[in-house]
């Protein structure tokens, strides 16, 4: 018989309490149903990422190729979104800006709006929680910079107002939505829209994020041509879009 199940001797019990562990009881039955329903939403999220690439496929590549050409004459790439969507906002700049180790990708001038607590409190105490992405892109961005914002409902209004701000401002516009498209999915909106059409915020947001992944991949791949170097004209205005006028009209 060994030492497991027996009861411990006062001196070694203390010492080697290991030695005389009991047995693991069986797997209960509310640990088997979190088992199954793990399993069942991880089958979930890799059919909904899978779908969302193929039926999206065609417009993600189109959306690179207006990126790549915005971004390889020296345009600037804003991100935003809120609450989990701001996380978003920020990975996909952090992407765009420093490329993971061994992709061989250029670092492109992208910042995320989101990010920068001051500025979102200062304008959402003194104007509104409406406009802490506008006025943002109203100061900052110039015609041919890129304007890509992340929600879950496409219903959010300070996205929708940065997107109108965007687009009187000439930016290329990119939304990442959920469900139905929401605000977002209406014509005109935005110039490309990419929709995980489930009910799940968490599912939404995972399929965001590798169809964001897939975009830059794609947009890389355009920059790099076949030979896979950045074009000759990359990097002219990484830092700062210095020539033509600012979005003036706040």
């Amino acid at each position: 018989m060994s030492t497991a199940g027996r009861a411990a001797p006062a001196h070694l019990g203390a010492l080697y309490p290991f030695l005389y562990a009991q047995p693991a009881p069986a797997v209960d039955a509310f640990t088997a149903e979190l088992v199954v329903s793990t399993a069942g939403k991880l089958r979930e999220a890799a059919l909904l990422r899978a779908q969302v690439l193929t039926e999206q496929g065609d417009a993600l590549a189109a959306c690179a190729r207006s990126l790549a050409v915005a971004l390889d004459t020296g345009g600037r790439l804003f991100a935003f979104g809120n609450g989990g969507s701001a996380t978003d906002a920020q990975a996909c700049a952090d992407l765009f800006a420093a490329p993971p180790h061994g992709y061989g990708a250029p670092s492109l001038a992208a910042y995320a709006l989101s990010a920068d607590v001051a500025v979102l409190s200062a304008l959402a105490n003194d104007v509104g929680v409406e406009a802490v992405f506008a006025r943002q892109v109203a100061a900052h961005a110039r015609p041919g910079d890129v304007a890509v914002g992340f929600s879950t409902s496409g219903n959010s209004p300070n996205l929708v107002a940065a997107f109108d701000r965007a687009r009187r401002c000439g930016m290329v516009t990119v939304g990442f939505s959920g469900g139905g498209g929401g605000r977002l999915a209406e014509p005109g909106a935005v110039d490309h829209l990419f929709v995980v059409r489930s009910p799940s915020v968490h599912r939404i947001q995972e399929a965001q994020t590798t169809a964001c992944h897939v975009l830059w991949e794609l947009t890389v791949a355009e920059l790099c041509g076949a030979d896979g170097r950045p074009s000759a004209a990359q990097g002219v205005l990484a830092d700062d879009r210095n020539t033509g006028a600012a979005c003036t009209d706040r």
